[in-house]
C-alpha cells in the first residue's frame, strides 16, 4: 500500500520521473552501503532482536509520513528522507531475516521455505495495491501510510512469539576483519560469485519495471491510479504463482539450470511488456514477468543458502543482500535518468533483452551455475 501511494505521491507532487527513480534509489541505497555491516552484526547478536529493531524503525517512518500528510506539510524531500531511514533499517533487518530462515526449517525443505516466504511478500503486493488503490482514490494517501504502519504490529507480535535463538561464538575480530572473512568465504566457493553477480544483474535490470509502472500507466496507457493499481496487482499475482511453482517443485536437481531458464523468460516477457501498447496483452506479459522474477529470486537464494555454513550465514547473506537489494537503487537511478531521454518503453525493453542474453550466456557458455 505504501509503495503504491508513495510512488504516485512523488509523481503527483513533482511530476518528475527522475524524482520517482530517486525515491526508489534512496530507499535501497542504504542496503548497498550498510548491509555488510548488518551481516557482521547478524553473526554477533540475536537475529530476532535485530529484526525487531528494524520493524520498529520502519513502522515509525510510516506513521511519520501519515502525520505529514494529515497536517498538509508533506514535501518531496520529506518522502525522500524517510525512504532513506527505512532503507537503513532494512540494511540490518535483511541479513538477520535471511540468516534466521535456515534455523526454522531443515536443509531439504529450504527451497520450499524460501519460496513460501516470498509468497507472503508477493501476496501483499496483490492485496496491498487493491486496498491501497481504494484507499488512495477514496480516502487519500494518509490512509495508505497509516494502515501500513499498523501492519508492522502483527510482524512485531510474531517476532516476540518466536522462540528460536542464535547464540553467536565470542570473537575478538574487528568488524572489518569479519567482513573480510565473509568475502573470502564467498571467493572460495567458486560459483557463489556468479550467483551474486546474477542477483545483482536481475535487480539492476528487472526491478525498474515495477518502479516505473506509474509512468507506463500515465504515458503509455494514458490512465490514472486505477490502472497503476491494476498493473501492480497483476505483477504481484504473477509473483505469487511463480513462488507457488517453485515451492511445488521441491528440492529439485539442477536448480541453477531452472533459474537461468527463468531469467531468460523474465527478460523476454519484460521486453514484450515494454513494447506492447495493448493493455490486456501487457497484463499477460507483466504476469509472466512477475512469476519469472520471483522464481529466479527463490532458486538463486536457496542455492546461496545451501552453500553457506551457519557461522558465516549473516555475512554471506549480507553480501548477497548488497547484490540483490543494492542493484535496485542503481537500476532505478539509471533508468530514471534514461527514461526522460529515450522513453520508458525503449529503456525497459533494452533491460529485458540484456537479461535474456545474460540468462542464455550462463546457460550455454559459462555452465558452472547450470550444473548446480
Amino acid at each position: 500500500m505504501q509503495k503504491l501511494a508513495q510512488s504516485w505521491l512523488v509523481l503527483q507532487i513533482s511530476g518528475s520521473p527522475f524524482l520517482l527513480g530517486l525515491d526508489a534509489f534512496l530507499g535501497e541505497i542504504p542496503i548497498f552501503l550498510f548491509s555488510l555491516i548488518g551481516g557482521v552484526v547478524a553473526d554477533r547478536m540475536d537475529r530476532r532482536h535485530i529484526l525487531l529493531g528494524s520493524q520498529f524503525v520502519q513502522m515509525s517512518c510510516a506513521f511519520t509520513l501519515t502525520g505529514l500528510i494529515v497536517f498538509e506539510v508533506v514535501e518531496v524531500w520529506h518522502i525522500l528522507m524517510l525512504s532513506f531511514v527505512a532503507g537503513f533499517a532494512q540494511a540490518f533487518g535483511g541479513p538477520a531475516s535471511q540468516a534466521l530462515i535456515p534455523s526454522l526449517v531443515k536443509s531439504e525443505d529450504l527451497s520450499n521455505a524460501i519460496a513460501l516466504n516470498s509468497i507472503q511478500f508477493n501476496l501483499a503486493r496483490v492485496i496491498g495495491p487493491m486496498l491501497g488503490g481504494l484507499a488512495l482514490t477514496k480516502l487519500g494517501a494518509a490512509w495508505c501510510f497509516g494502515l501500513n504502519g499498523l501492519s508492522f504490529v502483527a510482524v512485531i507480535i510474531s517476532l516476540f512469539m518466536l522462540h528460536v535463538r542464535f547464540n553467536p561464538q565470542a570473537t575478538g575480530e574487528s568488524i572489518l576483519g569479519s567482513m573480510k572473512q565473509g568475502i573470502a568465504f564467498i571467493r572460495r566457493q567458486g560459483t557463489m560469485e556468479a550467483l551474486i553477480a546474477l542477483a545483482f544483474s536481475m535487480t539492476v535490470l528487472g526491478i525498474p519495471l515495477i518502479v516505473f509502472l506509474p509512468v507506463f500507466a500515465r504515458d503509455v496507457f494514458h490512465q490514472g491510479p486505477s490502472t497503476y493499481t491494476l498493473l501492480l496487482s497483476i505483477s504481484g499475482a504473477g509473483s505469487v504463482v511463480g513462488a507457488l511453482v517453485v515451492a511445488a517443485m521441491g528440492n529439485i536437481c539442477r536448480k541453477g539450470r531452472a533459474a537461468l531458464l527463468m531469467l531468460a523468460g523474465l527478460g523476454a516477457s519484460m521486453a514484450g511488456f515494454s513494447l506492447s501498447e495493448s493493455l490486456p496483452l501487457s497484463c499477460v506479459l507483466l504476469f509472466l514477468s512477475g512469476a519469472a522474477l520471483v522464481s529466479v529470486f527463490s532458486l538463486i537464494t536457496s542455492l546461496v543458502q545451501l552453500i553457506t555454513s551457519d557461522e558465516m550465514r549473516g555475512r554471506v547473506m549480507s553480501v548477497y543482500n548488497v547484490a540483490f537489494r543494492g542493484g535496485m537503487p542503481i537500476g532505478s537511478l539509471i533508468t530514471g535518468y534514461l527514461v526522460p531521454r529515450f522513453s520508458a518503453p525503449l529503456v525497459l525493453a533494452c533491460n529485458g533483452m540484456i537479461l535474456a542474453v545474460l540468462g542464455l550466456y550462463f546457460l550455454v557458455g559459462y555452465r558452472k551455475v547450470a550444473r548446480l
